[in-house]
């Protein structure tokens, strides 16, 4: 069976069974009797740096070692130095130098060679089939040795991160190609420790309210032995918190504060048998029926028991795995059509999300490659690498199919990946017609993540978004748009992150003056006109075909109208434009009835009357509808 060991600390038992190792190995030259070779497999964080003390090697041995990247993005590195070195005295000054030849040399990564030959005893990067290494080493006297491993370039500026897998050989060449068999033998263990490096440490701040009673914060992977602490103190209102640690199965494994009596609340435990995907909740305390609620703080640390004081420092270590940025940004680039009766817009568009998803990191040399890209015949691979676990959203006003036009997946090796989409579908809008055709519309995209904002949530990006110039729209003058970020509870029980893209248009009033206003007008000053017609038989005959002129002119009109439960501005109009017209058709009937009642002066006297009443009938009634919609 190989010997597996994982790259962090070990549990108390394995430290034990190195020590005893660390004396049969210098009390008896067991490394004489043949090759021995070690497998580890471990992982190398951002800027990470993994030590293992390498004891009892004889001179005249030699040792071989090879480093291969598993997953992720790692471009790895190894390093080999005495193990009588201060260590972060050899590393501070390795990265000072390092330091200087970047601000000064021309070339400095053609000196950074000769400056690892300087600070170690050996070291190697490439070597090995691709970015892989592998190291050969002839032991020039008996002792302990270091060997370091990190991602190469890490001090220059290049981070990489991901799994690999470390062969540790004695007289062992195959090493080299990876190829060796590993036995059942300790030849290096981890010894962090021996860079003082301190344990992991998070803050983060929050608050829980009557509406939000709980807060749920996934946790990063641990490794078996790791012990995690929690603290959390309220630091406002009347917040008692109750904090829980769950299990891969949500099950609870750790609680703190159940009776929710204190202001704060602290817990430990071990992991002894690993600790992926466990979580922390921290829920507000019900007093008399009610939650109580207020801002807190929490210190989450790994391997790190000063986060029980609550006085422990942030590193840059994570321990939290707070929801993932999406950087989220939509182009409207062509406007179909828009259904004002039923409020739709049918409009194609591209929208992009931006995100680091570490499962997808990977080496260069892999591929041979700078980028992967998924396209639509790989789409399907791109959801399995991802394992479905990709912020996934749908518009939430978009009515009926999504048509996917065409859709990339970019990827870069850290893990950066970039999705485009363009589609066509039609959008519920909601209108307000009140003011029309002097309105201004409100033109709304919703898209809503799937998964909940705890996992994923989403910001603006800018500069992508944007309303395109040629969009096709020549009813609404389109000019500028407004993005923004909320938390939504729509089609889902939890909330969600939700990015509107929101614009709002004017109407183009030259089609409505020359189609609407104009025949109006017209139709107004032809009644007019009449008044100074003295056959009031011709008045009649006037005033009445303006009056059916004025109902076909209504009738053509109709089907461009929004059929709305409510009255519109033009609505108004037409209608004191009817009902006046109709009026003079009853008023030139009244005057023929007087003048055929021998009483002409008397219709004349009421006529002169009119002239005036006439135009200001019509300016007293449009001012006030002018008051009632826009003031």
């Amino acid at each position: 069976m190989h010997n597996k060991i994982n790259s962090h600390r070990f549990p108390a038992i394995a430290v034990l069974a190195a020590l005893l190792c660390f004396c049969l190995l210098t009390a008896v030259p067991a490394f004489a009797q043949g090759p021995a070779v070690q497998e580890i497999t471990g992982t190398i964080n951002p800027g990470g740096l993994d030590i293992f003390m390498v004891p009892g090697l004889k001179e005249g041995q030699t040792l071989y070692v090879s480093m291969e990247h598993i997953s992720g993005n790692l471009d790895p590195v190894i390093y080999l130095a005495p193990a009588e070195v201060d260590l972060n005295a050899l590393i501070g000054g390795y990265l000072a130098e390092v330091q200087r030849l970047l601000d000064s040399s021309e070339y400095p990564l053609a000196e950074l060679p000769a400056l690892a030959d300087r600070t170690f005893l050996a070291w190697d990067d490439d070597s090995g089939e691709g970015y892989n290494t592998a190291l050969e080493f002839k032991i020039p006297q008996d002792g302990d040795y270091i060997l370091g491993a990190s991602g190469a370039l890490s001090s220059a500026g290049r981070e990489t991160s991901g799994v690999y897998r470390l062969l540790i050989g004695l007289d062992a060449p195959e090493v080299l190609s990876g190829e060796a068999v590993p036995g059942e033998v300790f030849l290096a263990f981890q010894n962090d420790e021996l860079l003082g490096m301190p344990g992991r440490v998070q803050k983060y701040s929050g608050s829980l309210t009557d509406g939000e009673p709980l807060v749920t914060l996934p946790l990063y992977d641990f490794d078996p032995g790791t012990t995690l602490y929690a603290f959390v103190v309220a630091t406002s209102g009347n917040l008692k918190p109750i904090l829980v640690l769950r299990d891969f199965g949500d099950k609870p494994v750790g609680v703190a504060n159940l009776q929710g009596t204190n202001s704060q609340a602290s817990l430990e435990y071990e992991l002894p048998q690993g600790g992926q995907a466990y979580s922390l909740d921290i829920y507000s305390t019900p007093i008399g029926g009610e939650p109580t609620s207020g801002d807190f703080r929490l210190l989450a640390g790994v391997d790190a028991p000063e986060v029980l004081t609550g006085q422990a420092e942030q590193n840059s270590q994570r321990v939290l795995r707070t929801p993932v940025e999406v950087q989220t940004g939509l182009k409207l680039q062509q406007i179909v059509m828009i259904d004002q009766s039923n409020e739709i817009m049918r409009a194609v568009g591209t929208i992009q999300l931006s995100w680091n998803d570490q499962k997808l990191a990977f080496s260069p040399d892999e591929c041979n490659c700078e980028v992967k890209e998924y396209t639509e015949n790989e789409f399907n691979q791109f959801l399995e690498d991802t394992g479905g676990d990709w912020p996934d959203f749908t518009f939430f006003n978009q009515q009926g199919n999504r048509w996917t036009l065409s859709r990339v997946v970019q990827v870069l090796p850290d893990g950066s990946v970039t999705y485009l989409e363009r589609f066509s579908t039609d959008f519920q809008l909601n209108f307000d017609f009140s003011k029309y055709p002097f309105d201004v519309e409100d033109f709304y995209i919703y898209a809503d993540l799937v998964y909940p904002e705890d996992r994923y949530v989403m910001v603006p990006t800018e500069g992508f978004s944007e309303i395109d110039p040629e969009h096709g729209e020549d009813e609404f003058i389109l000019t500028g748009f407004d993005t923004s970020v909320s938390s939504v509870i729509s089609s889902r029980a939890y909330p969600v992150s939700r990015f509107t893209f929101h614009f709002n248009a004017p109407r183009y009033l030259m089609y409505y003056l020359f189609r609407i206003f104009i025949p109006v007008l017209l139709i107004i000053l032809i009644s007019y006109i009449t008044f100074f017609l003295k056959d009031f038989t011709r008045r009649i005959e006037v005033a009445t075909g303006n009056v059916l002129l004025f109902i076909a002119f209504s009738w053509s009109l109709a089907e461009d109208y929004p059929r709305m439960g409510y009255l519109t501005f033009l609505d108004a109009i037409m209608a004191i434009t009817f009902i006046i017209n109709t009026l003079v058709v009853i008023y030139n009937v009244y005057l023929k009835w007087l003048e055929s009642t021998e009483r002409r002066e008397q219709a004349e006297r009421i006529d002169r009357i009119a002239d005036v009443a006439y135009p200001l009938s019509y300016l007293l009634a449009f001012g006030l509808t002018i008051l009632i919609f826009f003031f």
